[in-house]
């Protein structure tokens, strides 16, 4: 059985846009070749920093959410993050029932609507 995995990554503000799309793309790449598989991506773009990294106080974000039987995609992704000096920071976490529930919703759209607007679109119903 496969387990799902999420991580979010911030990379330098001071890459370009292309630049940016080329480490992600590098990411993604390493992902797949090493037995995983990318159910979800989620590019969160340049945002402010809770507190100053490497003198930065922006970076650009990145969730990837993936699959993998063995684990060892984690390990290899994690390396080349150490390794690549574009990347910030970076978190992995392994998905439990809970989460995977949680990030389904997400995507359709069910999670993060204010109160308001559910009322709303009942009452238009």
């Amino acid at each position: 059985m496969s387990k799902q995995y999420e991580t979010v990554f911030i990379l330098t503000p001071i890459l370009s846009e292309a630049q940016m799309r080329d480490a992600v793309d590098k990411f993604r790449t390493l992902i797949t070749e090493n037995g995983g598989s990318l159910v979800h991506e989620e590019n969160w773009g340049l945002r402010k920093l809770a507190y100053p990294i490497q003198k930065k106080n922006t970076g650009y974000y990145t969730v990837f959410e993936y699959s993998s039987a063995d684990g060892a995609v984690v390990d290899v992704l994690e390396t080349e993050f150490r390794r690549d000096e574009r990347v910030m920071r970076f978190l992995t976490i392994a998905l439990d029932k809970h989460s995977l529930a949680y990030n389904e919703k997400k995507r359709k759209g069910l999670v993060g609507r204010k109160k308001e607007e559910t009322t709303e679109s009942k009452t238009e119903a």
